[in-house]
């Protein structure tokens, strides 16, 4: 069982090994591996390792039982420490082969993927360097169509420009057809300020006229 477990994990191991490193053996090691994950494969790895896990599981109860006998009966006898030694180096291995048979599974989807992604940056790479660019006739429509764009843009700044020219034209005309209708009130006002003078001075004449007639007629 022992000599089993140890034989497996020094395989993982060797595996794990050759999957690190770009070697002849990793394209083979690889090839098994795609061949192990196909058709009933999975199901096949996905049984052992639950079985193994249950021997695992049962191990690690067993151990927690002798561990409780222990702490019960205040001592422990050779025999139960054979058995606690046993189950422990079981669980132990039977973890390690779990743990790097995860490892293995990773490791080879992480290479597939990476495999996968260099191949597809070489179909890019041979298609053209300017692959995935633009190319010249569409940077040239591109270009055209940002002229077009800030010519539209000029277009209308300058509508913009002569609307606000004519408003301050209007306004400079309504300020000076103020100006000159003040000016013509302050000329009306100056002239009505004349016009009411001169008939107070009338005015004053008419009243002392008649005093001048009845002093004439006294003497």
């Amino acid at each position: 069982m022992f000599q089993l477990l140890f034989m497996v994990i020094f395989s993982e191991m060797a595996v794990i090994m050759v999957l690190s490193f770009k070697t002849p053996l990793r394209k083979l090691t690889l090839m098994v591996l795609d061949r192990v994950k196909r058709g009933r494969g999975p199901l096949m790895v996905k049984t052992v390792a639950a079985t193994i896990a249950v021997v695992m599981i049962s191990s690690v109860y067993s151990m927690m039982t002798i561990q409780k006998r222990w702490i019960d009966d205040g001592s422990a006898n050779p025999t139960e420490q054979i058995l606690m030694v046993k189950h422990l180096l079981e669980a132990t291995l039977m973890g390690g082969v779990l743990f790097l048979a995860f490892m293995i599974d990773k490791l080879h989807h992480y290479i597939r993927e990476l495999r996968i992604r260099r191949k597809s940056m070489e179909a890019i790479k041979k298609q053209g360097p300017e692959y995935g660019k633009p190319s010249g006739s569409e940077k040239v429509k591109a270009l055209e169509g940002e002229v077009t764009t800030l010519q539209a843009k000029l277009k209308q700044l300058e509508s913009d420009l002569k609307t606000k020219t004519k408003e301050m034209d209007a306004a400079e005309a309504n300020a000076v057809a103020l100006r000159k209708q003040s000016e013509g009130f302050l000329l009306e006002y100056d002239r009505l300020l004349e016009e009411n003078q001169n008939l107070r001075n009338q005015l004053e004449s008419l009243e002392q006229s008649p005093s001048r007639l009845g002093n004439k007629k006294n003497t």
